[in-house]
């Protein structure tokens, strides 16, 4: 009997499955040839020699400064192959290459390279800045250099021995601003009703969709903070310039008439306020670096070496498990529901990291590194929660604070045995709002119109397109309430206070660091090293203990990728076109959601509304 003939329509989709099939069969062969390629490229060019005496370690930070990458790692290991890496600094490598560097007989000096510097916080500017001073007690010299100096990169300058500025460029210190885009003269022109339902008067976060200006509670806020966190930078800079705070002040109010005086010479200007030593070309940069360290290969340039390929050097040595442990868990970014990739904090993926440091045998301690403006509320009890319970099985938790730790992300922190934070964190922030959007006058200049009918009041009451029901604003507004007090209980069950107290000092207000502690928000100042000691002073843990990050690790793949691209391996295929299979694998970097798409986004609690414990309060 001969088998049933295919119709047309199996023939058709049959011969498409077969050619998708074989396109992804020949891809697949063809990503392994180009790895097998990359390895034995890599392999071929051989294995970097030795560190030669008197080199120059050059810290030249790309782009955002960063406690974790926010790429997964395959997408990290594909960008530095095609040569377009994430544009990410972890603040771990460069505290490290310092670290190692000033006790490293090869390391003669190093090279501070700030302009491609893309963003980093108040917080981790002064961290970094005092790993900075630290490494200038080795004795070696540290030299900064850059086309241009912005407020916070000059910070960074300002520790150096010698703080080096091109001819053409210029030392920017303007302060501190927060500007936003209010919206709602845009939402009346379209008919789109927003509802903001809150629980602070400073609760702020929300007010760009129901106003068309800053509230005075908001600019009242804003400004305490900002001013604190601006004083402490300018004396900061002062004292690493041994400037005055006063002269300073001064220079930025005068600024336009002494621009004028130097004939609208930024460098000379720069130069002649004792903001800078020497301006410098890039050619006498390498020149003057050549002669107080060595001359590089083929007599060009002066010897050196990367930040990145320094750490991978000194930390080529894996640890070795059953040591005891101070695991630290970073929670960066928005803190949003679910399972999310490293610069965003998924309620799930980073309790799932504490719960795994805190079934970990070798684990004595956990540092919970925080750099979050908060997000969701349910995401952000289910990370407190696990603070909690990692406590509760006699695992000390102490959280260091970064940039920021506001409302949730002050949320996951309060249960820690102590907060460390430096004093222009920015942090508090205590109070929840949530956000209503309908559409039916939007809808009406359209012609269009919803009807119907229900079983209850309530059927349908959430639709966006129909007019928000009274009743159904006094349903929101109590479940804020009731979330506001079980914040500020939480809080004042932490921190030993009444909730009275707490009350008073929340209200959805923003306070820096310093601030905090005052109002006991904050236990001590300091930085992640400081965590680290306290966490292993309180587990009891000698000098005989290591410390490590609990997060996604590269696979071999993955680090193989990565390795080759940085010894000149890929380059040289990128060359010849013989990555393209490759780059048909790297999607464009994903950036976050819209933050209205989010907040329009139900949560998990069954209220078809998103609760949100978030501040709109970083400034980079």
């Amino acid at each position: 009997m001969n088998p049933p003939q295919k119709g047309p329509i199996r023939r058709f989709f049959g011969g498409i499955f077969h050619a998708v099939d074989l396109t992804r069969r020949l891809l697949l062969n063809a990503v392994f040839l180009v790895f097998v390629l990359i390895v034995l490229v890599a392999i071929l060019a051989g294995g970097e020699g030795p560190l030669q005496q008197k080199t120059t370690l050059v810290l030249d930070p790309q782009g955002l400064i960063v406690e974790q990458f926010s790429a997964e790692p395959l997408d990290r290991a594909l960008g530095e192959t095609l040569g377009e890496p994430v544009r990410e600094t972890r603040m771990r490598d460069l505290t490290r290459a310092l670290e190692a560097a000033a006790t490293d007989a090869n390391i003669s000096q190093v090279l501070l390279v700030t302009h491609g510097i893309g963003g980093i916080g108040p917080a981790s500017t002064r961290e970094l800045a005092a790993a900075l001073r630290a490494f200038r007690k080795s004795g070696k010299k540290l030299y900064a250099y850059a086309d241009g100096y912005e407020q916070r990169g000059y910070l960074l300058a300002a520790q150096a021995d010698e703080v080096l500025l091109h001819p053409q460029g210029a030392v920017l210190l303007e302060g501190l601003g927060r500007y936003r885009t209010y919206f709602k003269e845009a939402f009346d022109k379209f008919g789109i009703e927003a509802h903001l339902f809150r629980v602070g008067e400073y609760k702020s976060a929300g007010e760009p969709y129901i106003r068309a200006d800053s509230s005075p509670e908001a600019d009242e806020a804003d400004l305490h903070w900002m001013n604190d966190v601006w004083s402490r930078h300018l004396a900061d800079i002062a004292e690493a310039r041994k400037l005055d705070v006063a002269t300073l002040k001064a220079q930025i109010d005068d600024y336009v008439a002494q621009l004028h005086a130097a004939g609208g010479d930024l460098a000379k200007l720069a130069l002649s306020q004792g903001l800078v030593d020497v301006l410098v070309t890039r050619d006498e940069l390498e020149a003057r670096l050549a002669a107080s360290g060595a001359v590089g290969e083929d007599e060009h340039g002066f010897r050196q070496i990367g930040f990145l390929d320094y750490v991978q050097r000194v930390d080529a040595l894996p640890q070795l498990p059953g040591r005891p442990t101070v695991a630290i868990v970073v929670a960066e970014g928005e803190i949003v529901d679910g399972k999310r990739e490293p610069g965003t904090v998924g309620g799930e993926s980073t309790s799932a990291l504490l719960r795994e440091a805190r079934e970990d045998e070798d684990v004595k301690a956990v540092v919970l590194r925080v750099d979050s403006p908060g997000g969701s509320v349910f995401p952000s009890e289910l990370i407190r929660r696990e603070v909690e319970l990692t406590r509760a099985a006699g695992k000390p938790v102490v959280v260091s604070m970064g940039d920021l730790a506001a409302s949730g992300g002050y949320w996951i922190s309060m249960n820690a045995d102590r907060i460390y934070a430096d004093p222009s964190t920015i942090t508090g922030s205590i109070g929840i709002f949530g956000l209503f959007f309908n559409v039916p006058e939007a809808m009406n200049k359209l012609g269009l119109h919803t009807d119907g009918v229900g079983t209850t009041w309530l059927a349908g009451a959430f639709d966006p397109a129909r007019p928000l029901d009274p009743r159904v604003g006094e349903m929101i507004q109590d479940v804020l309430n009731a979330g506001y007090r079980d914040f500020t209980t939480k809080v004042a069950a932490a921190r030993e206070q009444d909730v009275a107290a707490i009350d008073a000092i929340a209200r959805g207000r923003v306070w820096s660091g310093a601030q905090a502690k005052q109002h006991g928000l904050v236990d001590e100042f300091g930085g992640l090293k400081a965590a680290i000691a306290d966490a292993a002073k309180r587990a009891k843990l000698g000098k005989d203990h290591v410390t490590r990050y609990v997060e996604d690790q590269p696979s071999f793949f993955e680090s193989m990728l990565i390795e080759a691209s940085r010894s000149g391996a890929s380059a040289l295929l990128r060359e010849q076109g013989l990555l393209t299979p490759l780059a048909l694998l790297h999607a464009p970097a994903r950036s976050d959601l819209d933050r209205l798409q989010r907040l329009m986004q139900p949560q998990r609690s069954g209220l078809p509304i998103s609760i949100q414990a978030h501040c709109e309060c970083g400034v980079r």
